[in-house]
């Protein structure tokens, strides 16, 4: 059985907020880059997406395939007429939607002082992608990392059991139609999973090669709710961060437990194996949603 990763004696134990020292570190190397490159101001967008029609987040290297990272730095450009570079609070893969995605930027005073938080609203909105909506705009403190700032992230996943498929919210769930799933017994699959571990069996392999693999999963529940009169099971989970396809192979893994095909505690083996083939199925992007994600107190914002 292959060895799990275990943490180096040099590096910090994965918790749920990062060290402050090391963050304020951090911080203060990107304050010191902002202001040798002219810029002195850091905003930062809230903005959701309906990820169907996009192949992830991140830019392509190939111009025409559409990302939202592209999509939003080519708007962005295209207002301050200059490259502006964004981060963002946790990268989607190909079809994953957000609700609550954070990006940080940084902007110099004339560019600050030149557009009202609510005309550079007004203006993203009617430029960028129809599938992409920003729904804040703040000032954060200058060095703010939408990134390496955060301290947690949330994620929920929709699976939709129902026979007739589910119209007005397929887009974000899973189409079960017709199983049946346990949510108890996956409610009780979930607490092997709940903690700091090795979650290589949980990530994509070719990812985990030379990578620490230790998450932090602060919360982690299934629980029935009906989204735009659809009946659901969410599988919602809060964590520190993410592997590659973790939060979905944590779904296919929990609803092999929901359909009775394996017992609650095979999740605690398939922790244990540090092996991709041990977990069950990638579950769908279209289920997938990223939520919201939390800053400290001095990473909260200035004015908006």
């Amino acid at each position: 059985m292959p060895q799990c990763n275990h943490i180096a004696e040099t590096e910090p134990a994965v918790t749920g907020a990062p060290d402050a020292a090391a963050r304020a570190e951090m911080r203060a190397k990107r304050v010191e880059d902002a202001l040798a490159a002219g810029l002195s101001h850091t905003v930062s967008l809230t903005l959701g997406y309906e990820g169907s029609g996009f192949a992830g987040y991140a830019r392509q290297a190939e111009t025409h395939i559409k990302t939202v990272q592209g999509e939003l730095e080519s708007v962005l450009s295209m207002l301050y007429k200059r490259d502006v570079p964004i981060v963002c609070a946790g990268r989607t893969d190909a079809g994953v939607h957000a609700r609550g995605q954070v990006v940080s930027f940084d902007v110099s005073e004339d560019e600050f002082q030149s557009r009202s938080f609510r005309g550079l609203q007004r203006s993203l909105n009617a430029l960028v992608d129809e599938a992409i909506s920003i729904s804040s705009i703040d000032e954060r403190p200058l060095g703010f990392s939408a990134r390496f700032d955060a301290l947690w992230r949330e994620y929920h996943y929709h699976i939709c059991t129902n026979t007739a498929r589910p119209v007005l919210i397929a887009p974000i769930a899973w189409h079960l139609g017709g199983a049946t799933l346990d949510v108890d017994a996956m409610n009780e699959a979930c607490s092997h999973l709940i903690g700091e571990h090795d979650f290589k069996s949980f990530c994509m392999a070719a990812s985990a090669v030379g990578k620490p693999t230790h998450r932090d999963v602060m919360e982690l529940s299934v629980y029935p709710e009906v989204i735009a009169g659809t009946e659901v099971v969410t599988i919602r989970v809060v964590g520190n961060a993410f592997l590659h396809s973790m939060v979905r192979t944590m779904v296919g893994t929990l609803v092999e437990v929901g359909r009775g095909s394996k017992s609650p505690a095979w999740v605690g083996d398939v922790l244990a194996a540090c092996d991709r083939r041990a977990a069950g199925q990638n579950a769908p992007a279209a289920g997938l949603v990223f939520w919201k994600v939390e800053y400290p107190e001095d990473m909260q914002p200035l004015r908006g």
